[in-house]
């Protein structure tokens, strides 16, 4: 007989781990499936910043602020802006205020495995297939040959998810920007100039289409990517097996930038990794389809140009679950409710991420990113001299 699994979550993300946990504090269970083997299977990427709107309240819905706050990086939200002469342009410090708190995303994950019960994430569990039955439920298949019918399938599976073909045809297409990845290990001993010059927090060092940003980790290493308006076929044009090769193709496009900028992929401890960055188009939709949703960027992969990804998943997570618990009686009108939410909030988002992007790597970049900042400033000064008006009048 085919074993039966009344909610499955597939992705062992942030997103479907917070969906698992929201469930589980309230009553609720759910399997994980992650096609990972085990939690140490890959390093889970740089720093995040938790954002009050949307990722706080996620881990307050989990239960879990207080744990989360003794993973906050001190100093991790400073930012620095710079040109590619390493002039400053505009700096700001960490106020400690746990407005946009920095932690790791390794340690953000580990947090929310290890909140759930034993035996709820199913690790090496890697899906092929997903097929709808007749009477609304699905059919999930694994590379291990096993199946498993699922009343509610959630597909929290990423950018490339084998779920959304069950809702949509829309797929991912390239952004026009491409990263390479790298890290520089025990910074301020060993590469004293690149931690000076990248600073306490994040770092946008920019120069027309060409940019590095990166972050200080918690382990005292520099997490670094350099981004380039390149075709999408670029990153084929070079052999990154060939580390020597790669890094003097990568550093031409760094000619004439300051050389602790240059250091910090001149000078890397590790290999090259190319990325392309994807995203789904804005306001990708689908009907309401019985038994299947999903959440993360499964339902919206967008550039990371407005720091949302990790935030709205979470959110989508927590947000799916508590309008399951609220909804027991009928999935389909709770899911419908998380979709139309959903649909809105990433919509404006993807739009925000796709407009930042723009601005980021523009012909007079870092113009554009400086005065973005400087308007941020005018709204919250103006914002805090409407607050004085009713004091004012009194």
């Amino acid at each position: 007989m085919t074993p039966h699994v009344p909610i499955a979550v597939i992705g062992g993300g942030l997103g479907g781990l917070t969906l698992a946990r929201v469930l589980h504090v309230n009553g609720v269970d759910a399997a994980v499936f992650e096609l990972e083997p085990d939690r140490h299977a890959r390093v889970q990427g740089g720093m995040l910043d938790i954002h009050t709107a949307n990722g706080q309240k996620a881990l307050r819905a989990a239960e879990l602020w207080g744990p989360f706050t003794k993973l906050v990086h001190p100093g991790g939200a400073a930012m620095r802006i710079l040109d590619h002469e390493a002039t400053v342009l505009r700096e700001e410090s960490d106020d400690g205020s746990l407005e946009r708190p920095e932690v790791d995303r390794g340690q953000l994950r580990d947090l929310l495995i290890d909140s759930l019960p034993e035996g709820c994430i199913h690790w090496g569990a890697k899906v092929t297939s997903a097929h709808r039955l007749q009477d609304g439920r699905h059919e999930l298949a694994f590379a291990d040959g096993s199946v498993v019918i699922v009343d509610l399938l959630i597909g929290a599976d990423g950018a490339w998810s084998k779920v959304r073909p069950l809702l949509t045809k829309a797929q991912p297409a390239y952004t026009g920007v491409s990263f390479i990845e790298t890290d520089l290990w025990d910074a301020d001993r060993t590469h004293p100039e690149e931690a000076a010059v990248l600073g306490g927090g994040m770092l946008f060092a920019l120069r027309g289409q060409v940019g590095i940003l990166g972050h200080r980790e918690t382990d005292g290493s520099l997490h670094v990517y350099l981004g380039l308006r390149v075709d999408q076929d670029w990153v084929d044009t070079i052999d990154f097996s060939e580390r020597t090769v790669a890094r003097r193709e990568v550093l031409a496009h760094l000619d004439g930038w300051a050389p602790a900028l240059r250091g910090l992929i001149e000078h890397a401890d590790t290999p090259l990794i190319p990325r392309r960055i994807n995203a789904l188009p804005v306001g990708t939709t689908w009907p309401r389809r019985p038994g299947v949703t999903l959440l993360g960027d499964a339902a919206h992969v967008m550039s990371p140009f407005a720091g949302e990804g990790a935030n709205l998943a979470m959110y989508d997570g927590s947000e799916l679950a508590l309008s399951i618990v609220a909804h027991l009686g009928d999935i389909e009108t709770g899911l419908a409710a998380y979709e139309e939410a959903m649909f809105a909030r990433a919509a404006e988002a993807a739009a925000e991420s796709a407009g930042n992007l723009d601005v980021i790597f523009r012909e007079d970049s870092p113009k554009g990113l400086v005065a973005m900042f400087a308007g941020f400033d005018a709204e919250q000064a103006a914002d805090a001299a409407d607050d004085l008006v009713p004091y004012a009048a009194g």
